[in-house]
């Protein structure tokens, strides 16, 4: 029994391979403190938690959910005019999602032939390219660069790619890079996909994990964007969601007729208990999101400060729960480096290679423990490494 070439071609994922290295340190007697998957670690907000207890009670709760509740729908139009100013048809383009990884995986699915082109930001987010390759589609790479405030240069697309060009995905705030994107990049973004009829994607998860004051945009507050794209969010980051799976794609309702239609002969929908769960969220009390960024952003202090305190600079993002930080001084392999860290500091980060070639030379660190634990890894990392001696 053969499998299909398009899994043969896919690896085990990055954070299952970095689990089997942590239980090797483990079965040593070390207590790892896991920096890598970008999972929240703390509970969502009490009036969430009330809603779906409620709502487990409820008989109705338990049949096909199919398309979903209009509450909801109506719910995420109401958050996106509060918080962009983007008005949205609930009933044509706002489409509920288990969550945005759902939407990120099935688009190419809609709109991906064989031999098709995608434009994949590198480094970027694994499932943007997976996606694509069990579609049947080919990937360009989109070199993310500092010196280019790792944006993507559409400009350097060559004119018979961008022709051929399907679609492209965009995120920022960025996962892994934690860098942001300004109205004016968005505005050359929506030019390009108008172009080269290319459908424009933007993955706008992290939007809520924002610091310093700093506000990111809706690719879809771009005049026109809706005309050539759609955009995902999440639930999972915002209001520490993650386990419950909900999420939208919002946007171009040609585009989200065609996903719904894929999703259609997939799933049954998000279980309505999580469902009425989202829609406290979106149309409850906000103050759980804003203490949420004003936890993040205390662990970023912690950990960005306390590391340059050992000689190992990095930038401190305005958004997202990661860092993106360039190897110490001495190191030209990411995950030689990181290996290293979990085998001495019992740490564990991502290499950055592992989100693409143009990741090399980076180690991508999730926030997700608590300050006293990031201390605790800034202790050990000081015991371990001697960065300023190399």
């Amino acid at each position: 029994m053969r499998t299909a070439d398009r899994v043969d071609g896919l690896g085990s994922a990055i954070f299952n391979e970095m689990e089997v290295l942590k239980k090797k340190v483990e079965s040593r007697g070390i207590t790892v403190i896991n920096l890598g998957v970008g999972t929240p670690d703390r509970p969502p907000a009490p009036h969430i938690i009330e809603a779906m207890h409620r709502a487990l009670d409820n008989p109705r709760n338990y049949v096909y959910p199919l398309e979903g509740m209009p509450e909801l729908y109506r719910a995420l139009a109401g958050w996106y005019h509060r918080r962009f100013g983007v008005q949205l048809n609930p009933d044509s383009e706002v489409l509920v999602l288990m969550g945005s990884q759902d939407g990120l995986a099935h688009l190419a699915m809609a709109y991906i032939n064989p031999g098709d082109i995608a434009l994949i930001p590198d480094p970027g987010y694994p499932i943007y390219s997976c996606g694509i390759r069990l579609a049947g589609g080919e990937v360009y790479p989109l070199p993310l660069l500092e010196k280019n405030s790792f944006l993507p240069d559409l400009e350097a697309v060559p004119e018979d790619v961008a022709r051929r060009a399907k679609l492209i995905w965009l995120n920022y705030p960025n996962n892994p890079v934690a860098a942001n994107a300004d109205r004016n990049f968005f505005e050359k973004a929506v030019a390009f996909g108008r172009k080269y009829d290319i459908l424009v994607c933007h993955d706008v998860a992290y939007s809520e994990l924002a610091y310093d004051g700093f506000k990111p945009m809706s690719f879809l507050e771009v005049p026109g964007a809706r005309e050539v794209g759609i955009e995902f969010y999440s639930l999972s980051k915002t209001y520490n969601m993650a386990g419950c799976r909900i999420g939208f794609a919002v946007g171009n309702s040609t585009v989200l007729e065609a996903l719904g239609r894929v999703k259609s002969n997939i799933d049954y929908g998000v279980f309505r208990v999580v469902q009425e769960a989202g829609i406290a969220a979106l149309e409850g009390p906000q103050d759980c999101v804003e203490e949420n960024a004003r936890t993040y952003q205390r662990r970023r202090d912690i950990l960005v400060d306390g590391l340059a305190g050992l000689g190992w600079n990095m930038p401190k993002p305005q958004a997202s729960m990661f860092v993106w930080a360039p190897l110490p001084p001495g190191y030209d392999s990411s995950w030689k480096f990181c290996l290293e860290m979990l085998d001495k500091a019992g740490v564990i980060f991502i290499p950055g290679v592992a989100f693409g070639d143009n990741g090399e030379g980076y180690v991508r660190i999730a926030l997700v423990q608590e300050e006293a634990i990031l201390e605790e890894a800034v202790k050990r990392m000081a015991n371990a490494f001697n960065f300023r001696g190399r």
